[in-house]
């Protein structure tokens, strides 16, 4: 989980943030790192090109991108 905390840190360009800043459970949007709506379609970007994950039901997003704990469960249970 920590490389994935890194990779979202490296394709969101978030600068002020390193991964000891949050732990996996801190939610990315709104409250937490305050994340928005282009953020979160950069990590489906990301789920997609480096782990070959597609969330295909758009309201799984939102449970799926809660924070860093549930986006590697999405991407566990749902890798081939």
């Amino acid at each position: 989980m920590n490389k994935l905390k890194s990779e979202i840190i490296e394709v969101l360009d978030l600068h002020d943030i390193m991964p000891p800043d949050f732990n996996f459970d801190t939610p990315l949007f709104v409250e937490g790192l305050g994340l928005d709506s282009v953020d979160a379609l950069e990590i489906v970007v990301l789920m997609e090109k480096t782990y070959n994950i597609k969330i295909e039901d758009p309201r799984d997003r939102r449970t799926a991108l809660y924070n860093i704990r549930s986006i590697a469960e999405y991407i566990t249970k749902h890798q081939n």
